[in-house]
């Protein structure tokens, strides 16, 4: 009988508490409704300015750089660089594509069709720039944008940037293509280098994770010339 009273007094605190609570809840929120008026308001403001912002901006600009690009693209395919990179006179190139659209998805992409335009030109400098201004979460174009900035490195002799790139390309998706194929330019650099436990342990990765790709099916022949050249040092 005591445990049953008990139980009855405690469901009454309970009660009185969950009453208390909600008035203090009540008292704030008549004692600052102005305040609060004024952050919802602002809050629905925003959501719609976002909204006003992608339907009557974003998405035309979009449309206007899709069909620039269509251009630039036919170019580029043409392997005619500078019509692509700087336009014909009637359509822009991606260069001011990039400029002109960078908040869009095809803004962003002609960075890299730019980057890969200057890698092509041998103008590596602007190479790396319009390629570290790129940015994706595409399986296939982030690794290989990524893996063309360390081409451009090598070719301007840094050698340690060059195959930190190639490493930074084979791991942001870890596919059977760029993988493998970036780190065995990766095994590359390293054996120029002279760092041949570097080498072996790039190649001997692309054995282990890779060997049905192209690059695997021959890397035991790399990773037994590694070896020798190791045993000469």
């Amino acid at each position: 009988m005591a445990k049953k009273k008990r139980e009855e007094i405690t469901g009454d605190q309970r009660l009185e508490n969950i009453g208390e609570t909600l008035s203090k809840t009540e008292e704030f929120i008549f004692n600052n409704q102005k305040i609060i008026g004024i952050v919802i308001s602002v809050v629905i403001i925003g959501i719609l300015a976002y909204f006003g912002y992608c339907r009557y901006y974003l998405e035309p600009k979009t449309i206007e750089a899709e069909e620039q690009m269509f251009q630039a693209q036919q170019y580029f395919e043409l392997d005619s660089l500078d019509l692509a990179l700087y336009g014909d006179g009637n359509s822009d190139g991606f260069i001011d594509i990039a400029s002109d659209y960078s908040m869009t998805k095809p803004g962003n992409l002609a960075n890299y069709y730019a980057g890969i335009c200057f890698l092509k030109k041998k103008e590596f400098e602007n190479a790396i720039d319009y390629l570290e201004d790129f940015n994706a979460d595409d399986h296939l174009i982030s690794p290989m944008a990524t893996g063309a900035i360390g081409d451009a490195y090598l070719e301007l002799g840094e050698k340690e940037k060059a195959a930190a790139y190639y490493l930074e390309a084979a791991n942001i998706d870890e596919n059977g293509f760029t993988a493998p194929l970036f780190l065995y330019k990766a095994g590359q650099v390293y054996e120029l280098l002279g760092k041949y436990d570097k080498a072996i342990n790039t190649y001997t990765r692309i054995k282990t994770k890779y060997y049905k790709s192209n690059e695997g099916r021959s890397i035991d022949k790399n990773i037994y010339r590694v070896k020798e050249l190791k045993k000469r040092q």
